[in-house]
């Protein structure tokens, strides 16, 4: 009979304390499964780096990815190759319900990035082996429309997305959030687009709006998406859809006047138009330094079992400023160096899938 989940818990909770003590100074052999390769430009690919990072640093470590592009499949991928690994590096929401497996297999260690872990009926639960780290996606988004409603000639901005899960849905409302912002606060005058035959429902079964691909890697429906609102006068495109941006950006650079935000991490030199560069600048998340500080703790034999929350406090969310490495006005350098001292105060929290705030009725408006 198979053992009830909370049975096995603690279990784990009794394993795991020398589970941790047996990989401490050893090197280690890491996995990372993923959805949409390792050199996607973006969220997998920052992750990925993290672990290279911690792979040349430690000599003797090494590094497998393991990709799955079917989210039907990609439990099972988890479940197929867990006993071949140290640590698991799990990105992406669709690893919620690997708990049953981590739960199982009380010797593996997981690193879960942008999922928390979830139960049968979807109660989220904390396990000693498993490192859970979602980020304050909004916050990013924030910046984002902002950047977008102050460079905007049309007044018409937009966010595409790739699939609805809560930290794509987050990127959205606090883009919209930051446009508000900008047109309430700032003397912006824009307004977010959306494609009605692109709307997204989310995990709760909700419409959210917006413009979702509805994949990670689905570069022609991305040129489709983002040509459509293009040709409805959109100038500025914060792209958030993993691989499938690709097509976004490709529509963007077959016509004048277009701006791109990058997502995740630095995607400038994405941006490149000829002599030219399209990309105003990137919303940041920091993903590459958490993981590396995890597996620095199973290395170090520190590793703790949590479900982290990571924003602009931790210095987890941002945007890029370095020179010549953005488009930004200096106008609007100053507006997002106040909105950072305001989101890291508390004093403007942007609206985002489950906090309970909308984009034009959030604290701080």
């Amino acid at each position: 009979m198979k053992k009830p989940l909370w049975a096995l818990i603690f279990a784990l909770e009794i394993l795991i304390g020398a589970a941790g003590e047996s990989l401490a100074g050893t090197p280690l052999k890491i996995g990372i499964v993923n959805t949409s390769g390792v050199d996607d430009g973006s969220f997998t690919q920052d992750c990925y780096r993290g672990i290279l990072e911690f792979v040349n640093a430690n000599p003797g470590s090494t590094v497998t990815s393991v990709k799955e592009p079917d989210l039907d499949k990609i439990l099972q991928a988890v479940a197929d190759v867990v006993a071949d690994y140290d640590v698991l590096v799990l990105p992406g929401f669709q690893f919620s319900a690997v708990t049953s497996i981590a739960a199982e297999n009380p010797d593996k260690i997981m690193i879960l990035v942008d999922a928390v872990p979830v139960d049968e009926e979807g109660n989220t639960v904390e396990l000693p082996n498993i490192y859970s780290m979602v980020f304050r996606e909004e916050e990013g988004g924030f910046f984002a429309g902002i950047a977008a409603a102050l460079t905007s000639q049309t007044g018409r901005v937009a966010v595409v997305n790739g699939m609805a899960y809560p930290s794509n849905v987050n990127y959205q409302y606090g883009f919209m959030s930051g446009v508000s912002y900008a047109n309430k606060h700032l003397g912006a005058g824009a307004v977010c687009v959306e494609l009605p035959s692109y709307a997204g429902v989310d995990v709760a079964g909700a419409g959210v709006g917006g413009n979702y691909i509805g994949a990670w890697a689905d570069e022609a429906t991305g040129k489709v998406v983002g040509s459509a609102l293009i040709g409805q006068g959109v100038d500025v495109l914060f792209v958030a859809a993993g691989a499938s941006g690709n097509g976004v950006f490709t529509a963007a650079k077959e016509v004048d006047g277009v701006y791109l935000i990058g997502c995740d991490v630095d995607q400038y030199d994405d941006g490149v138009k000829g002599g030219d560069n399209i990309m105003l600048t990137s919303a940041l998340k920091v993903m590459h330094a958490n993981v590396i500080k995890q597996l620095e703790a199973v290395g170090g034999g520190q590793f703790a079992g949590k479900n982290d929350i990571l924003g602009v406090d931790a210095d987890s969310i941002g945007y890029v400023s370095t020179p010549g490495r953005h488009r930004l006005s200096s106008r609007t350098l100053e507006a997002l160096e106040k909105a950072y001292g305001l989101l890291k105060s508390g004093a403007i929290v942007p609206a985002a899938n489950f906090n309970g705030h909308k984009p034009d009725n959030f604290p701080g408006l």
